[in-house]
């Protein structure tokens, strides 16, 4: 089976995510060791809470370096929730910079009438990319599970691989560039819309694997 890395770094639930790649056929290892994220099949990089203690968790573990040098060298690297806004330049959030891999910014919804901040509960995906590997095996729109204040605005739109809308706001829920793959939402959450979407990325981790 292959290796998972899941990144540790004090700021995401990582039992549920082990669970979820255990079910869709991996091997999960939660680390922060450079070495060991640089011999894994595939990186996670889970999040849950604010966007500066996040950066901050990585850069003092010594983890932004390697988290670049794994996605440059086409490793496939899957970001879940604040692991998907953490790739970004900035948040408003927060005053830290972020990694910088994808160019754009993380924005906080705008308030309406009749919507709740945090954008909390099951949503319907309207997926962008429909050959993205992500969404193999699924139905077309599906529902998944946020829990979020803030969402991700890349500057180049065709990385975006599905929206939402929250009361008038279309906002990117996952991005997909190449080896780099990354959800606003919960897989680990969305039942077995979630399971499967694991599955996929564990399908696509093995077809890297040489034989």
């Amino acid at each position: 089976m292959p290796v998972i890395a899941i990144v540790d770094y004090e700021m995401g639930n990582l039992h549920s995510v082990c669970k979820g790649l255990e079910k869709a056929g991996a091997t999960p290892n939660v680390t922060y060791s450079p070495k060991e994220l640089e011999q894994a099949d595939a990186i996670v990089l889970p999040g849950v809470g604010a966007f500066d203690p996040a950066v901050q968790h990585l850069r003092s573990r010594g983890l932004e370096q390697p988290i670049k040098e794994a996605i440059a060298s086409g490793k496939p690297f899957l970001g879940i929730c604040l692991g998907l806004q953490i790739l970004f330049e900035s948040s408003a959030e927060g005053t830290q910079p972020g990694l910088g891999i994808i160019k754009g910014k993380v924005r906080r919804f705008r308030p309406e009438p009749d919507i709740t901040i945090p954008h909390m509960g099951w949503n319907q995906l309207e997926v962008t990319q429909p050959k993205s590997l992500l969404w193999e095996h699924l139905p077309s729109d599906p529902w998944v599970y946020f829990v979020h204040s803030y969402y991700v605005d890349p500057i180049d739109p065709l990385i975006r691989a599905a929206t939402i809308t929250h009361g008038t706001q279309t906002v990117t829920a996952a991005i997909a560039h190449e080896n780099l793959m990354a959800v606003q939402f919960h897989p680990e959450k969305s039942s077995n819309i979630g399971l499967q979407i694991l599955s996929n990325f564990v399908a696509q981790v093995r077809e890297k694997i040489p034989a």
